[in-house]
């Protein structure tokens, strides 16, 4: 089983906690981990993009010249694909860019990705973060303190409201509850920042 050290927001070490190899040290699969990421970029698009067809574009309702005897090639409509102003041929049309993937295939990521921060040494466990004020000053100190360098996730109950409150105005910080995480999120920081309660609940679920 892993184990990690516990520590308060003073980067004192308070405990260590066994980690389940199941869902923090396991193999991490590329292939799943890379399809989970398209999966949940893909849900991010809206899909409005829209071009009109000739069906769709106003005018040539009449035959632009008789069928034959004109000298010219002949032609059924004004607004065919060729003539300018005419509708376009195979053109994006409203449509959702998500696709299927299994749930056992989301949670395998998820473990995936839980377990490459853990091997990259770039998980760190907190006994709380509840802070004393919601003070963005005092979350760059404790992060100053823990030695978070660069993007980091942080994940914690949304009952510590003043850490939530003092992450706002950090740009290289986001903070989700444990049923809010995700593999892009995970994927995306250089840091996972998390409180104990936290580690728990994910670990129920995940196991």
């Amino acid at each position: 089983m892993a184990k990690i050290k516990v520590l308060d927001l003073k980067g004192e070490t308070k405990s260590d906690i066994t980690l389940n190899d199941n869902v923090w040290n396991t193999e991490v699969n590329e292939a799943v981990l890379t399809d989970a990421i398209r999966l949940q970029m893909a849900s991010l698009r809206q899909g409005t993009h829209d071009t009109k067809g000739r069906s769709e574009v106003s005018g040539g309702g009449r035959k632009p010249w008789r069928q034959k005897g004109t000298g010219r090639a002949r032609q059924g409509s004004i607004r065919a694909p060729h003539w300018v102003g005419g509708g376009t041929v195979f053109g994006p049309t409203p449509r959702n860019h998500g696709f299927k993937m299994n749930r056992k295939e989301r949670r395998l990521a998820l473990r995936s990705a839980l377990s490459e921060k853990f091997q990259n040494k770039e998980l760190c466990v907190v006994e709380n973060l509840e802070l004393s004020t919601p003070k963005t000053k005092d979350f760059k100190e404790v992060l100053k303190t823990l030695k978070l360098e660069g993007k980091t996730l942080v994940v914690t109950d949304g009952e510590n409201g003043n850490a939530c409150l003092a992450a706002r105005n950090l740009t290289n910080l986001h903070v989700i509850e444990p049923s809010s995480i995700n593999v892009l999120d995970l994927v995306g920081a250089d840091n996972l920042l998390i409180d104990v309660e936290s580690v728990k609940k994910i670990e129920e679920v995940l196991k």
